[in-house]
């Protein structure tokens, strides 16, 4: 008989639920090119992707929510990986008629009377911009924030002389699987024949060796060799024995 807490035979286990790679992603950041090379190259496995601000970019990967992050740094890394990606063309957002509107680029020593606003004290980029917009005073942002959001009654320059801001991939340092390692090699440029890629790793079934086709039997023809001089004509004659010529 069995015991109380084995299963019984007619009743069926609880299946695992499949693999899905999850992924948080900041205001700024385009992942669609990823998710088409993910979905081609690994269909089998669902990607899901959400957009999270920057107090909650590290925070997704602590609780569980997200398996990788796109941050814009700087983070606190412990215990995280961190991959580098690329760097960000810093803007200033001022109110339409500003007059920077009439430049195309700004150096940041020809504002040094203006007053700047703190995204993050206003509660993040968007609800700062509406600030900008109602003539309160200028915003540095990442060019790619500024275009995202979009803020009517607004005008963004290209700004110099200013730090730029870089994006990275951020996943907790233990919990690398070869789902992520995948996902990490397509968004570094990985082929899908790279060496490096999990998918590309797995041995291909050896091809059995071609028959002989020449046969092994009494019958069997011998392979011709191939002659390496030409018939001498006079061998075998004796010496004199060529005829020769009426004078």
């Amino acid at each position: 008989m069995p015991a109380e807490d084995e299963p019984t035979p007619d009743q069926a286990l609880p299946e695992s639920p499949p693999r899905e790679l999850r992924f948080a992603y900041v205001a700024g950041v385009t992942p669609g090119k990823w998710i088409r090379r993910w979905e081609e190259r690994m269909p089998h496995v669902p990607l899901r992707s959400f957009m999270s601000d920057g107090g909650s970019q590290v925070s997704v990967l602590s609780d569980g929510s997200a398996d990788l992050s796109f941050v814009r740094l700087p983070v606190d890394r412990e215990g995280l990986n961190v991959i580098p990606l690329y760097e960000e063309q810093p803007v200033v957002v001022a109110p339409k008629g500003h007059e920077i509107t009439v430049f195309e680029d700004v150096a940041l020593e020809d504002l040094v009377e203006e007053t700047f606003l703190d995204a993050d004290e206003l509660g993040g980029p968007e609800m700062a911009l509406q600030v900008v917009a109602s003539g309160a005073g200028l915003l540095i942002l990442p060019m790619s924030v500024a275009r995202h959001f979009n803020t009517k009654d607004t005008v963004a320059r290209r700004l110099t002389g200013a730090p730029g801001t870089q994006i990275a991939l951020a996943w907790p340092s233990d919990a690398t699987d070869e789902v992520i390692e995948e996902f990490i090699g397509i968004v570094r440029g990985r082929t899908a024949q790279s060496s490096r890629q999990p998918s590309a790793r797995q041995e291909e079934p050896k091809k059995a060796p071609k028959p002989d086709r020449r046969g092994t039997g009494a019958g069997a023809k011998k392979p011709k060799v191939a002659q390496r001089y030409a018939p001498n004509p006079d061998k075998g004659r004796g010496r004199g024995s060529r005829k020769k010529g009426k004078r």
